[in-house]
């Protein structure tokens, strides 16, 4: 078996796993409970919180846990929009994003906001100038992702950060749900942020959204305090954690991980480039953990088959997209309909071998000889 879709989920690390199940039996009072049981389970989950904030480089009182990536981006993006409403409503993002922040950016059109969707260039990134032209002085949110999940291309979050200074009513959401773990992130350039540990060997179930001091959000989900009064619920201090544990295992080796993925890149690149009817879609200088490349004249879905039925597991677009739909991202980069409807995602980790990557390449071949007329 060779799995390459690793921006989907990956694995859970063993020491995460073995930290969940050591809470989840050793810490068996809520959080909030008043009780010794209960006090002892809020320092220890208090000291999670710290290190959670150390190794990213917060406040303890940024973070807000949540059930994952597309809660934190739906708390950020409507938090944002139903506290400010009176500053203005207009939003602004890109058609790279994730469906988490599409589908709340429609939800919030059809409550009365003003969306516009920011040009990119043939690089993918965001078109500055374009930018610039659409900020309004009722401007209250841009949106976008650091990595997108479906082509990798990362954003300049200095200089876009650097832009919104003029617009003190504009704050600026970074879905960085495929940059943490695998990336270096500079916080200091963001107002919001959003991740998910099950994207580098944490578990499913929990998301973090980072929310800068002095910024008030509107609670989605209602109820008493939880570790903030931004988001109800009772805290899970396991999955708490296990999301703090990912990090440490993670964040510390994202410099040699990074340079090992980006060998992994270039050699399955060389071997897409040689194929006539293979269009790669992600740009060179995008993050090397994904690859999004487009087979002309080939069903997305049956070429995907094609590998399965080898053992071989790759995405056509990220997992929560609707199937037999065009890819956004790669038809805001190609401007064509025909490879946004055959893409194929290949993402990687450092658990890929050279090895799987030459029996894809291997598999990929015979595949295309049989499907490509």
């Amino acid at each position: 078996m060779i799995y390459l879709d690793y921006a989907a989920n990956t694995p859970a690390h063993e020491e995460v796993l073995k930290s969940f199940v050591d809470f989840s039996t050793q810490y068996i009072a809520n959080p909030n409970a008043s009780h010794a049981l209960g006090k002892e389970t809020k320092i220890v989950l208090d000291e999670a919180t710290e290190r959670i904030a150390k190794l990213l480089g917060v406040q303890k009182s940024e973070i807000i846990y949540t059930s994952g990536a597309t809660e934190s981006n739906n708390l950020a993006l409507k938090g944002i929009a139903y506290q400010y409403r009176r500053k203005g409503k207009h939003i602004i993002t890109t058609y790279l994003e994730h469906s988490s922040v599409t589908s709340t950016v429609t939800a919030l059109q059809n409550a009365g906001y003003e969306v516009d969707f920011v040009d990119v260039l043939k690089d993918g990134q965001v078109d500055l100038e374009h930018l610039k032209e659409l900020l309004r002085p009722d401007t209250i949110l841009v949106s976008l992702s650091h990595v997108d999940s479906e082509v990798g291309i990362k954003q300049p979050l200095k200089a876009i950060h650097d832009l919104l200074e003029g617009y003190p009513n504009c704050f600026f959401h970074v879905d960085a749900t495929q940059a943490i773990g695998k990336i270096v992130v500079d916080l200091k350039d963001v107002d919001l942020l959003t991740f998910a540990p099950h994207k580098f060997y944490g578990l499913n179930g929990i998301g973090i959204l980072i929310k800068k001091e002095g910024i008030m959000l509107e609670p989605v989900i209602h109820g008493g305090i939880s570790t903030t009064a931004f988001r109800s619920g009772t805290p899970t201090l396991a999955l708490i954690e296990s999301a703090a544990k990912a990090l440490e295992l993670a964040i510390p080796h994202i410099d040699e991980r990074y340079t090992y993925v980006e060998g992994l890149n270039i050699k399955l690149r060389k071997g897409l480039e040689k194929y006539a009817n293979v269009h790669i879609n992600s740009p060179k200088d995008a993050s090397p953990f994904i690859v999004n490349f487009s087979v002309k004249g080939v069903n997305a879905a049956a070429f995907q088959q094609a590998l399965e039925e080898c053992e071989i597991y790759v995405a056509t677009k990220s997992a929560c997209c609707v199937v037999n739909t065009p890819s956004r991202p790669v038809y805001a980069l190609t401007k064509d309909r025909k490879l946004a409807l055959s893409t194929l995602r290949i993402s990687l980790s450092h658990l890929t071998t050279e090895e799987e990557i030459e029996s894809f390449l291997e598999v990929f071949e015979r595949s295309y000889k049989n499907l490509v007329k």
